[in-house]
């Protein structure tokens, strides 16, 4: 029993490290990313009040960039804590929605594994684990490496920007900037063809006019949900019939 024990801990040793170096490879540009963007959160989270303790909490009970830096904004407005709390969960529901779609792939996989995996995912890890299941097999293992890199990253970078908060201006280096910035870098890498740019298009047509008469962020869901419908459309469209 011990030498089987003994080899199968030898034959899953490379599967655990080759697991771990290419979902760190693959999730490296995120974790430098998520620096200055944890620096941001930081500074905004100690400019409203709160210790690095607090934040390095939230960070690890949410792991929504958006959603913390709204949170953190709704705590400055002195917005009420049901407001912030149903806010935060409507920006935040698309986490669902990425979720289901990565699960697909992985339907064979353990549910542990599977509910670990749902856990990292936010923008940045579905984007960088669908963009490698998209060039062919991707291991739940290395997905999870990936994403849980960028968690570490992220609540890391969000502690120790608190924690220097005092010391750093609240709009230094572009930090309010930088948010934007990196999700219009991952939309860009997602624009892999011509429904995709449609798609994209649509999503943000739909999004900006809502905006202007819905309240809250409800809108970003519907537009969502719209434009995905609108590229499954698309594609069966422009699909041959003989592959249907």
């Amino acid at each position: 029993m011990s030498y089987a024990m003994q080899e199968e801990e030898l034959n899953s040793s490379p599967s655990i490290k080759s697991a771990l170096i290419q979902g760190l490879l693959a999730i490296w540009p995120i974790c430098v990313g998520y620096i200055p963007l944890g620096l941001a959160m930081g500074v905004l989270g100690e400019k409203a009040g709160l210790s690095p303790i607090q934040v390095g909490f939230m960070s690890l009970c949410v792991f929504a960039g958006s959603g913390q830096f709204i949170a953190v904004s709704m705590i400055t407005a002195g917005a009420s804590i049901p407001a912030i709390v149903l806010t935060t969960f409507i920006v935040n529901l698309r986490h669902l929605l990425m979720s289901s779609s990565l699960a697909v792939h992985y339907q064979g996989a353990c549910r542990k594994k599977i509910t670990m995996l749902s856990y990292g995912i936010v923008d940045e890890t579905f984007a960088v684990n669908l963009n490698q299941l998209k060039n062919g097999p991707w291991e739940i293992d290395k997905a999870i490496v990936a994403s849980y890199a960028a968690f570490f990253s992220w609540v890391g970078s969000t502690t120790v920007g608190c924690f220097f908060g005092r010391f750093i201006p609240e709009n230094a280096f572009g930090l309010n900037y930088a948010l934007t910035a990196m999700f219009i870098t991952l939309l860009i890498y997602q624009l892999n063809g011509p429904i995709f740019t449609i798609t994209a298009v649509i999503a943000g047509a739909v999004a900006v006019g809502l905006s202007l008469v819905m309240p809250g962020n409800a809108y970003i869901i519907i537009a969502t949900l719209f434009a995905a419908t609108a590229g499954v459309i698309i594609k069966k469209w422009r699909q041959p019939r003989g592959n249907q």
